[in-house]
């Protein structure tokens, strides 16, 4: 029997744009305990998973606001200072405990094989983001990658923000598909018009069904079925 061809994506999609935190990577213990470093250093008590999971997704200054205000409210004085702090306490260790969701280098690989355009839109800073795909060695597979920093101003839920990496890939719109977890990552694309698909097991900050999204999977060996019904 001749090898098995893999899939591709469906005309008109050539482009894949995937969030990262909570969507190829379990990173909330490695933010977790930044942030209780953080903690420690103002003496304040510890936040757990499930805390942490609430504030994830609008980038690391509106992360540690959160995390302040849980736990007393802001530290009197510049209120950079606490964000300088954590971001320092986080690029030492950006990936030492995280884990990439079941499926992710396999589907990435897939991608790459047949030609896809791969992109990363993270509200995380782009240096640590880059750190954490060169960790679980899946950098290679990757276009580019759009930070909450990269684009000064520029951040989810901005389409501008998709758009910078649409642009950096060369491709459109009309060409891709964006994959998140949460209603920024929804909302960015539709802002495009750009068909999303939502994964079930990220940081949704609520129901998944709330989020205005075209489909919803469970796992990554999901994801060809799902864009051809987007097709």
């Amino acid at each position: 029997m001749p090898p098995t061809l893999p899939r591709t994506l469906p005309a008109p999609f050539d482009t894949v744009v995937f969030d990262l935190d909570g969507t190829l990577v379990d990173s909330e213990p490695d933010l977790r305990a930044a942030m209780n470093l953080l903690l420690d250093d103002l003496g304040r008590r510890h936040v757990s998973r499930a805390e942490v999971v609430m504030m994830i997704g609008d980038g690391i200054p509106k992360l540690v606001e959160r995390a302040l205000a849980a736990t007393g409210g802001p530290v009197e004085g510049d209120p950079s200072g606490p964000v300088d702090i954590y971001s320092a306490y986080y690029a030492k260790a950006p990936g030492d405990l995280s884990t990439m969701f079941d499926g992710v280098p396999e589907l990435l690989a897939q991608l790459q094989a047949t030609g896809a355009r791969v992109g990363i839109c993270t509200n995380k800073p782009e240096k640590p983001a880059w750190d954490i795909l060169k960790l679980f060695k899946v950098d290679h597979y990757i276009g580019a990658v759009i930070g909450g920093d990269t684009v000064p101003g520029v951040r989810k839920p901005n389409p501008g923000h998709l758009q910078a990496v649409l642009d950096a890939l060369g491709s459109t719109p009309e060409r891709a598909v964006m994959v998140g977890d949460n209603a920024n990552d929804i909302d960015t694309a539709k802002a495009l018009n750009v068909p999303a698909i939502a994964v079930s097991f990220g940081y949704a900050h609520g129901a998944i069904e709330n989020l205005n999204t075209d489909v919803v999977i469970g796992h990554f060996n999901e994801f060809w079925d799902a864009v051809d019904g987007l097709a």
